[in-house]
């Protein structure tokens, strides 16, 4: 629970955060103490403010931002805090939201205490006279002349907070002129107003978180499935062309194996008919010699018995 107090001198400021203290387990932070716990710690911030404060001067602006971030840097302000004091001025406030942007803390809520001045002047008096009449000793700051300057104060520099901080929806108004049970408790009921929204806030934050991974994981899965798919069918591509190229092979083989015989075959088919022709060429040649010699015989045969 990260909280800013606002409201007038007396409005009961230092009381409700004390109680938000107490049931939330967060630390108060106010400027005075943090200011002269710097210097007692001899920061480097710290020494800066210290000679200021020696000269009676205001501690500026970024002096004080500085003291600020390294209080937020301590282990017991990492669960939350309640800023009591700070920022009193716009520029103040324009600061602070810098510094928490650049540490990535989330301010939840600024809580006004909005009370009747006329009211407070009128509780100053009378706890003054009852001091007084009790023969107690009145404070110097705690007078009705001390009261109204520091309200005037308070509608100049610090009140254009209550706007700056409800343009950006952090602002919650709380009655102050109540009791300071009552107080208490609406306080409390709003603070858990905005942890119910925040939690809700939250949840849908993670649901949307996990449809994210998922859809992610989904489309990682689709692109693998996908890219699995597409080297099956080069795969598949490759291996019909390699078979395509195969039966091709075989085909030519068979083809080839086929066309042999085919040759043979018919080499063989001339064969025969080469061979008869010889045949009938030798026959036909031994016919011839046979017709001749039998010829020249019978001429032989025709001489012998001319010359008887």
């Amino acid at each position: 629970m990260r909280l800013i107090l606002l409201g007038p001198p007396g409005a009961g400021k230092g009381t409700q955060a004390q109680r938000l203290v107490q049931k939330h387990g967060i630390v108060q932070l106010s400027t005075g103490e943090m200011l002269r716990a710097a210097v007692a710690a001899q920061t480097p911030v710290g020494m800066q403010a210290k000679d200021i404060m020696a000269s009676g001067a205001l501690v500026p602006d970024e002096i004080v931002i500085g003291i600020i971030s390294d209080r937020l840097d301590q282990p017991d302000a990492a669960k939350g805090f309640i800023l009591d004091g700070f920022p009193r001025t716009v520029p103040q406030a324009e600061a602070l939201d810098e510094l928490l942007k650049k540490k990535q803390i989330g301010l939840d809520a600024v809580v006004e205490l909005r009370v009747n001045e006329s009211a407070l002047l009128q509780r100053v008096e009378s706890r003054v006279a009852e001091m007084r009449a009790r023969g107690e000793d009145v404070r110097i700051d705690d007078t009705p002349e001390v009261l109204a300057k520091r309200l005037a104060s308070y509608r100049s520099q610090t009140e254009p907070l209550i706007h700056y901080y409800s343009e950006r929806r952090k602002l919650l108004t709380v009655d102050g002129m109540m009791t300071i049970e009552e107080v208490t408790r609406e306080i409390n009921r709003i603070l858990a107003a905005i942890g119910a929204v925040e939690a809700r806030a939250a949840r849908k934050a993670d649901a949307a978180k996990r449809t994210a991974k998922k859809s992610k994981l989904a489309a990682k899965s689709k692109a693998k499935k996908g890219v699995g798919k597409a080297a099956g069918k080069a795969d598949t591509g490759k291996a019909a062309k390699a078979a395509s190229g195969k039966s091709a092979k075989k085909a030519a083989k068979r083809a080839g194996a086929a066309k042999k015989p085919a040759k043979a075959s018919r080499k063989a088919g001339k064969t025969p008919s080469k061979a008869k022709k010889s045949t009938r060429k030798a026959a036909a040649g031994s016919r011839a010699r046979a017709i001749g010699k039998s010829r020249k015989a019978a001429k032989k045969v025709t001489k012998r018995r001319a010359k008887r």
